[in-house]
């Protein structure tokens, strides 16, 4: 075990060192950096998540851009687990494809992450528990006893507790991060507890800030000051649940139902107790089907309602989706996805729902369809889902996913005086002669208890009905209703506006994707044009129906290659590809997919496209290749658990 760094020959300073403007990332040897990519890798008991989740916060809150991504095991008894952060002074728009500072916890952890750390960049190991291999030449080794230490700071029966904290406090040293700061967000994080466990996760904090670490490793770094934009709105960090959350407060949405299951169960919690702030209610219901009917009920009475699920649970939920197709019934259904199919991959990040949202329903049942793109879009795309619900009397699904759920962002705080939407039921009496079916125009519904003028009072079934609700078998009013439930949809379309496309506006490649791959595809048409490729990249949040005017893009490409994470399929093509070259019948539309559970990278995605390694001009080395399937506004809203740095918000 070895507490002494071995600094390959290469890579030994010479001389006072110097920042680096041009490097895009961080080179792990000036003292001054803009980026860096921080890995904490051990096991689901060790608290990696919290200790990387105040790096994070810590973050937002100096206004920096930030980024994290995580694994956890789906099972009880836990497992390996890890939690990587992206801190910068620019944009972040991916959580890294390597890491520059590497934390291993034990053996296991070294092993299986030690690919991750790029060269020249530190491994800090735990050597109570960790002997990694002094012979690569490639990193910077630093041995810290972190459990003995931990033991010591705290007393003998810490046993592991608190290494997390330990390490958190070693980092604020190496990074010389604002320690007050921090200590304010343990505070915070533990406040309501006992005092006791407050004042020990301030000592192990202490341990590892004291720890002589300047000893082992020649110098300590410093992220660059971020200059604050005059009248710029303060940051707030959360994740994209709770951002899903927040959202549908914000738009209005007061009452929901739900049924526990990982990783949806978070906006649930949060709905649970939130709603009740607003004069709302959430329910827990005994299972998904009735969680479903218990929000159509609550929408039936004039209050937009949503329910939500992953996977599995909205497959359960089908039929009374179907029944809100026909009686036109606005709702909000979440699927927050993970892999599949049946319990598969419960904490594991997959895309493969799309087709089960768009077509998963008996009969012809439209249905809208939004996919949120990033950690803030989580926010808007819950106000853009609202809007859509209660405009066109339908039920509209938000697909968001794992990584989405999990992954902490920091972002501007929204004008919540210009977003807020005060609801109240439209109790007005209706004219003589109202129709809420009526052939000719969008479906809007009477609340119970509005007052109907002429005293003819409309029915809601789940039977094909006349204008006034009434049942019918007549076939030309089953060919008219139909067809008046699929006109609403492409009348949606004609109002989404066409994405903006990145890069070159014309050229070889476009890089075609949905939901939370938008960072890495973005990052991937960065790096490819930097080398030379006349390629640009297109990100769809509306995807059924999809926004007209998309194949005058797709003209002006030579190659549309869609990146998504599900299967090739029997046809070789993913689940966005299919519906793409269906839409279009356009033979230039290819796949990339995958399916191991993990978010892309952005090499990843180009060697895909490209068939080549694609190698960083700024001399990194090349990330380790991973096999591909596929070819190719009213009320104010508490903000405060989702970490909003205080600007007359809570």
């Amino acid at each position: 075990m070895n507490e002494t760094p071995v600094v390959p020959e290469s890579d030994a300073p010479t001389g006072a060192p110097t920042a680096n403007p041009a490097s895009g990332r961080a080179d792990l040897r000036p003292e001054n950096i803009n980026d860096a990519v921080i890995r904490l890798a051990g096991n689901s008991q060790d608290g990696i998540q919290s200790a990387g989740a105040f790096l994070a916060r810590l973050a937002g809150r100096s206004d920096q851009d930030v980024m994290t991504y995580m694994t956890i095991p789906s099972t009880i008894s836990g497992g390996p687990s890890l939690f990587q952060v992206r801190i910068g002074t620019g944009e972040v728009l991916s959580s890294g494809d390597e890491a520059d500072f590497l934390v291993a916890f034990y053996q296991h952890s070294y092993q299986d992450n030690i690919d991750f750390l790029k060269e020249g960049g530190v491994l800090l190991y735990d050597s109570d528990n960790v002997e990694p291999n002094l012979d690569d030449k490639r990193f910077v080794y630093v041995g810290v006893p972190i459990t003995g230490l931990t033991v010591e700071a705290l007393g003998g029966t810490a046993k592991d507790k608190g290494k997390n904290i330990f390490i958190l406090g070693l980092i604020a040293k190496i990074f010389s991060l604002d320690v007050e700061k921090l200590k304010r967000l343990i505070s915070e994080k533990f406040a309501g507890k006992d005092e006791s466990i407050v004042n020990t996760a301030m000592m192990a904090f202490q341990a590892g800030y004291a720890y002589p670490v300047g000893k082992i490793l020649s110098h300590h770094y410093q992220f660059e000051k971020v200059a604050r934009k005059p009248g710029a709105r303060a940051q707030i960090t959360m994740d994209g649940n709770q951002a899903i959350a927040y959202g549908l407060i914000a738009a209005g949405v007061r009452y929901g139902a739900g049924y526990p299951i990982t990783p949806w169960s978070s906006i649930m919690e949060i709905l649970r107790s939130e709603l009740p702030k607003y004069g709302g209610l959430f329910v827990q219901a005994e299972d998904e089907l009735g969680a479903v009917s218990l929000a159509l009920g609550f929408s039936f009475s004039g209050y937009l309602a949503v329910t939500g699920s992953a996977g599995p649970g909205i497959s359960l939920k089908t039929e009374a989706i179907g029944w809100a197709s026909m009686a036109e019934m606005p709702l909000i259904i979440c699927n927050i996805q993970r892999g599949g199919p049946s319990t598969g991959l419960p904490t594991n990040v997959e895309q493969s729902d799309l087709h089960q949202a768009i077509f998963g329903g008996h009969g012809d049942s439209p249905r809208v369809v939004l996919a949120a793109s990033t950690v803030e879009d989580c926010f808007y795309i819950a106000i853009e889902a609202a809007r859509i619900a209660r405009k066109y009397s339908t039920p509209v699904f938000i697909l968001s996913d794992t990584s989405l759920a999990t992954r902490i962002e920091a972002f501007d705080e929204p004008d919540l005086s210009k977003l807020m939407i005060d609801p109240k039921p439209d109790l007005t009496p209706r004219a003589s002669g109202f129709k809420p079916y009526d052939i000719e125009r969008i479906t809007q519904h009477v609340p119970p208890g509005a007052r109907m003028i002429d005293g003819k009072y409309p029915l809601v079934s789940g039977l094909e009905h006349d204008e006034m609700g009434h049942p019918t078998g007549s076939p030309k009013l089953h060919m008219a209703m139909t067809a008046k439930r699929r006109k609403k949809l492409q009348k949606l379309a004609e109002e989404i506006p066409v994405p903006e496309v990145y890069g070159d506006q014309k050229g070889d490649t476009l890089l075609v994707g949905w939901g939370s791959t938008y960072g890495p595809i973005h990052d991937a048409a960065k790096l490819a044009r930097e080398q030379g490729e006349k390629i640009g990249s297109l990100h769809l949040r509306h995807i059924h129906p999809l926004p007209n005017g998309l194949e005058k893009i797709f003209a002006k490409f030579k190659r549309i290659v869609v990146v998504e994470m599900n299967d090739q399929g029997v046809y070789g093509f993913g689940q966005l590809a299919t519906i793409l070259r269906a839409r279009y019948c356009e033979p230039k539309i290819e796949s990339v997919t995958k399916t191991d559970g993990l978010t892309f990278r952005v090499k990843e995605i180009l060697e895909g496209v490209f068939k080549r390694s694609f190698a960083d001009k700024k001399g990194r080395r090349d990330s380790p290749k991973r096999p591909l399937s596929g070819n190719g506004t009213g009320q104010d809203v508490d903000l405060a658990r989702a970490e909003v740095i205080p600007q007359g918000i809570g």
